[in-house]
């Protein structure tokens, strides 16, 4: 994150702003759902709480146990392969808080696994969620090319991220109350990503160019 692309004071503002969101005292038990290879847990456990992580990629979930120990914070922060379809050998009410940074757009099946967060989620706990949502087709800007729909459509099959194609204003937000989650609120943090999805834009615009000179879209 900090070579070739300087996005490591970007994404620690992001969990920054995830920490403050679950409003959790020192010394809670925070489930890092899809912990990918543990930044965010450890990034959570510097702030002083309790992490355990999941992944259900095996590789992330050793590099994130490699990264736990040169950090030397094995006290705070553990890692594990699990599915958060089926959190089976989670006790209910086990935990305060549960947290997601870009993971949930992956389930295959969304309401099962809020399910799953609300029963192991202690009463009084929070949960915070840093998702996608998509507008419709019809609320687009004016001048948005007519083919961004269906490439967005495409990421998401070839990325496995089918909850994404689901997920609208409000819908989230309904898929938690229907859960049994209370005092939902929903924010629109676009303009907080703005500038490093410019970046990118930026940045595989050239490859893009390349490829279509050459004749090379699949």
């Amino acid at each position: 994150t900090t070579w070739p692309l300087p996005l490591s004071p970007a994404l620690r503002r992001m969990e920054d702003h995830l920490y403050n969101l679950l409003e959790l005292p020192v010394g809670s038990k925070v489930l890092d759902s899809g912990c990918g290879n543990g930044h965010v847990a450890l990034h959570l456990a510097c702030k002083g709480l309790q992490v355990q992580g999941i992944d259900i990629v095996v590789n992330h979930v050793r590099r994130a146990q490699q990264e736990i120990k040169a950090q030397q914070k094995e006290n705070m922060v553990s890692a594990r392969a699990a599915d958060y379809h089926h959190l089976d050998w989670v006790p209910d009410v086990s935990f305060d808080g549960v947290c997601t940074m870009e993971t949930f757009v992956h389930a295959r099946e969304p309401e099962q696994v809020l399910s799953e967060f609300f029963r192991i989620l202690k009463p009084g706990g929070s949960i915070a969620m840093h998702e996608y949502w998509h507008l419709d087709d019809d609320e687009l800007p004016p001048g948005t090319p007519k083919d961004l729909s269906e490439s967005i459509k495409r990421i998401d099959k070839e990325s496995a991220m089918p909850t994404d194609r689901r997920l609208r204003k409000g819908v989230l937000q309904q898929m938690l109350k229907d859960q049994g989650f209370v005092e939902v609120v929903e924010t629109d943090l676009s303009r907080n990503i703005a500038p490093t999805l410019r970046l990118f834009y930026v940045l595989g615009y050239i490859p893009y160019l390349i490829i279509c000179f050459f004749g090379l879209q699949v």
